[in-house]
């Protein structure tokens, strides 16, 4: 279901890395760069947490493009994916890290 994007031609006119335009989201749904959350988010509620990881995972931003964007750590990007694969999306929700650690 994803679409890609080819980023241009490089020297000698290889085609470059391509991008996915569209991937899914964490409730299934359509997900492309328009509907992640914007780059001055504060509040990173459980959803939001969620579509970047699978942004990331799904090849819509790099993890370098997440981090930069909206200002994390890998350590911190690697532990939302860390707690989504252990605990499920119930695992981002902020007051219940301790439960889970």
């Amino acid at each position: 279901m994803s679409e890609q994007k080819t980023m241009g031609y490089g020297e000698m006119g290889y085609a470059r890395k391509t991008r996915e335009t569209l991937v899914l989201g964490p409730d299934g749904s359509p997900l492309t760069l328009a509907d992640l959350p914007k780059p001055e988010t504060r509040r990173w509620v459980i959803r939001r947490k969620a579509e970047v990881v699978a942004a990331v995972r799904g090849g819509l931003l790099t993890l370098e493009d997440a981090c930069r964007r909206y200002r994390l750590t890998v350590e911190e990007f690697v532990g939302w994916q860390h707690m989504i694969d252990k605990h499920g999306l119930a695992g981002l929700r902020a007051t219940k890290v301790q439960d889970y650690r």
